[in-house]
């Protein structure tokens, strides 16, 4: 399917995650809408960003159309990083983590350089009462050749040494609307916004007309701008550079 790729790559990674039985934890019902607890941060230096964070507005179920987090699938993308043939497997898992007070869901992120994994990640993401979606960390590690972990540069947990957690994703996208995706001042400092709401994007899957495009930055590498599509009811289906390293990645195949 996926020529270059050797298949016992994708089958057992998915397995690894996809299929896991690892406890649940608490169940945590989507709190009902109630716009008044839906305040967004400011954008704001990041010596002044403080989001108001309150456990009890937000759930590990994240039902967001653009950006959905449905237990047991995965999205498989293909394409080049440092110029090399790349994989990139996003399993959402069923295992929940506790960060700064909320329960979050655990996404588990595989990036292969030729086949060979080359950076691991646990993402935790949870959505507010509203339907926005925020991200309250990360957890990663770059491989060498051999699988030994040669940095863990980008990791961070809401609450721990001043970092914050960032939005990921409104519930309805504002057009130029700045937000911060994660804030631990010299290690994670995102910054996104979305660019339109009806674009054109082709990948192996298929072609879609009515994509949200948005534009991600980072100030820790100021030459550097993606843009990032996601389609309604599955979430991102590609990432491609605008400025800096050529690199993309495009959605291949959905795994239920």
């Amino acid at each position: 399917m996926f020529g270059w790729l050797t298949p016992g790559v994708v089958l057992a990674a998915v397995a690894l995650f996809a299929g896991s039985t690892a406890p649940v934890g608490t169940t945590c019902r989507p709190p009902d809408h109630h716009p008044a607890v839906c305040k967004l941060p400011m954008f704001g230096p990041g010596s002044r960003y403080q989001p108001k964070i309150d456990p009890g507005d937000f759930s590990p179920n994240v039902t967001n159309p653009w950006f959905p987090l449905l237990p047991g699938r995965t999205l498989v993308s293909t394409g080049v990083k440092d110029d090399e043939k790349a994989l990139n497997l996003v399993i959402t898992t069923s295992r929940t983590r506790l960060v700064d007070g909320v329960r979050t869901r655990v996404v588990e992120d595989r990036l292969y350089l030729n086949n060979v994994l080359n950076e691991r990640t646990s993402d935790y993401y949870a959505q507010d009462r509203c339907g926005n979606v925020w991200y309250f960390g990360e957890d990663t590690a770059e491989l060498d050749s051999r699988g030994r972990v040669v940095s863990t540069e980008g990791s961070f947990h809401a609450g721990v040494d001043g970092a914050q957690p960032g939005v990921f994703m409104q519930a309805h996208p504002q057009l130029g609307r700045k937000f911060r995706q994660e804030w631990y001042a010299g290690h994670a400092e995102d910054v996104f916004w979305a660019v339109a709401r009806n674009a054109t994007v082709a990948v192996p899957l298929g072609a879609f007309h009515h994509a949200l495009r948005t534009a991600e930055t980072n100030a820790l590498e100021p030459d550097v701008l993606d843009n990032k599509y996601y389609v309604r009811g599955i979430g991102q289906v590609a990432e491609l550079s605008v400025k800096g390293p050529k690199e993309g990645l495009r959605l291949a195949e959905i795994i239920r």
